[in-house]
């Protein structure tokens, strides 16, 4: 019972964070400088990359046709950020698809939509003071599944990080760890069917859930108009 209840505690923590936190699509060029500073001084702290003279931290996959990149922002303040590309057979562009094509690929070629967040960030400070932050941004990739109707979600992350990504989204890790481009550490694949893991999430953190004009304001117009128009609807059940 004190498990339950401490979960459900923490549950709502979150929910109360997440209604504090702006959600925003990063596009002006001000906004990205913005990103990628933060990003670099991440990655820099947790000794992932080399220092450059620039002190910004970005790659071509941040420009491709199919990505967004999301900053959550604190009082006016970016507190965190996520990047998430939605691979299909039409746009078969995504980070992990670079290292875990093997893998990935046949998914790919057989008509699956494959939803990829990378570069989660979060701002040193803000995670002292805010202990749910980084699920409030994980929480864009959930947004960012329903509203493509992902087949497979995945996650390329650090060893240690695993537990985090099992416990949260129920993912399991897919093959062994491989080394990633611009990034010193091996980075391990993480996945899980969307359709199968998704109730189980909702019922578990009601937070994660959306609503289809919270994920139209974020991403834009669905290609398909035909499925369920709330996520969380079976969570509230």
């Amino acid at each position: 019972m004190t498990t339950v209840n401490a979960e459900g505690s923490f549950s709502r923590n979150v929910a109360d964070l997440v209604a504090r936190v702006t959600y925003r699509r990063i596009e002006t060029e001000e906004d990205r400088r913005a990103v990628y500073r933060l990003r670099y001084d991440c990655y820099l702290r947790e000794g992932a990359i080399a220092e450059n003279e620039t002190g910004l931290f970005e790659d071509d996959l941040d420009h491709t046709s199919n990505v967004s990149i999301f900053g959550l922002y604190l009082d006016g303040q970016l507190a965190s950020s996520i990047r998430v590309h939605v691979a299909t057979p039409e746009q078969p562009i995504a980070p992990a698809l670079g290292v875990f094509g093997d893998i990935l690929g046949a998914r790919i070629a057989a008509g699956e939509t494959i939803v990829d967040p990378t570069r989660f960030v979060v701002d040193h400070e803000f995670s002292r003071l805010h202990p749910g932050l980084p699920y409030a941004t994980v929480r864009m990739g959930m947004l960012a599944s329903e509203h493509a109707d992902a087949d497979y979600a995945l996650a390329t992350v650090r060893t240690e990080h695993r537990a985090f990504y099992r416990r949260l989204l129920f993912m399991e890790p897919v093959g062994e760890a491989r080394y990633y481009p611009n990034l010193k550490n091996p980075i391990n694949l993480m996945g899980v069917s969307f359709p199968l893991m998704r109730q189980s999430v909702y019922k578990r953190y009601p937070f994660m859930a959306s609503t289809w004009e919270e994920q139209e304001r974020l991403f834009g117009p669905r290609r398909n108009q035909g499925k369920m128009a709330v996520a969380g609807a079976a969570a509230a059940a």
